[in-house]
């Protein structure tokens, strides 16, 4: 079996690829939602066995395509940058981003995640994949300050210190993520991901039973019809997305959509939940977008050399 073609690093966000470019647009729209979508479903599951019940039918749909598609598995260095992908990109990142939602709001929450960016580019450069860039440094400071201008009226005063280094691990391990997949030898985005969301949810199953939660399933229809697009189209779809993406373009371009996600929540908030728009939030927003601009689409990135594709010999 033979993944995604194996390009020199992948490019930029002004890469010829239309097909990426279009799976990034509905990668950000989906993501955006998602955070909608789990408010709903908070509202009756306890916050970590939500996320492992959300993972464990997502692994379940994963690998009933690997076995419709008589998909290969990776071997050897594939196998273990797999399985450390779903470490640190569903079963660490979710477990701290949890943990950290049960005391931090919504708004500061969305701030630290718009340091994935920043975090990226930075972890890329240490593990020598991709060279420093300082226009992508001050895109993603633009963008920063747009979303901290958008969202400042319902910042808290209060910043449980605890939680907050919760939600940076949690950053730092979606940010790592991104550059261990592209260190690896890459299989199908299929495969990979039914290793990875089973990883994550194993680990998720793990912390659940530890902070000594409840095991429920959604009783409210509002509740299991959040659940399914979580499940369906804010897992399934939306990994296979970002892996399409990340699988063309460089670890930095791919984590500019964590910029976007919060600008595409805010509007899909008020259009289902009708959730009100600030007019800062508007402008922020507008300033996100230039910052997302001058970062990426504006210039074009440098091939790095990455390693190939796995094959089943």
């Amino acid at each position: 079996m033979v993944g995604p073609r194996a390009v020199s690093g992948g490019s930029s966000l002004t890469g010829l690829d239309g097909s990426a470019l279009s799976a990034f647009i509905i990668l950000v729209l989906l993501g955006g939602a998602n955070a909608v979508a789990v408010r709903f479903s908070n509202l009756e599951l306890p916050p970590f066995w939500g996320a492992a019940l959300r993972f464990c039918f997502t692994a379940i749909i994963f690998w009933v395509l690997v076995l419709v598609r008589k998909s290969c598995l990776p071997r050897g260095t594939g196998l273990i940058g797999t399985v450390l992908y779903g470490f640190l990109s569903v079963g660490a990142s979710y477990a701290f981003l949890y943990w950290g939602l049960l005391r931090v709001q919504a708004g500061l929450t969305m701030v630290v995640l718009a340091f994935v960016p920043l975090l990226t580019q930075l972890l890329a450069w240490l593990h020598g994949l991709e060279p420093l860039r300082w226009r992508g440094l001050v895109g993603a400071v633009i963008a920063l300050a747009g979303i901290l201008f958008g969202i400042r009226e319902g910042l808290g005063t209060t910043i449980p210190v605890l939680s907050l280094l919760a939600l940076v691990a949690g950053a730092a391990c979606i940010a790592e993520a991104s550059v261990v997949f592209k260190l690896f030898p890459q299989s199908d985005p299929v495969v990979t991901n039914a290793l990875a969301v089973t990883t994550g949810a194993l680990m998720l199953i793990g912390v659940s039973l530890i902070a000594g939660e409840a095991w429920l399933l959604p009783s409210a229809p509002r509740t299991w019809l959040a659940f399914i697009y979580l499940v369906v189209i804010g897992s399934v779809l939306l990994f296979y997305l970002y892996l399409f993406v990340l699988a063309r373009w460089t670890a930095t371009a791919s984590s500019y959509s964590f910029l976007l996600f919060p600008v595409a929540t805010v509007f899909l908030a008020a259009w289902i939940a009708g959730e009100r728009v600030t007019a800062s939030f508007v402008v922020g927003g507008v300033v996100v977008l230039v910052g997302v601009w001058f970062a990426a689409l504006s210039g074009a990135s440098k091939a790095v050399k990455r390693p190939a594709s796995a094959s089943p010999d």
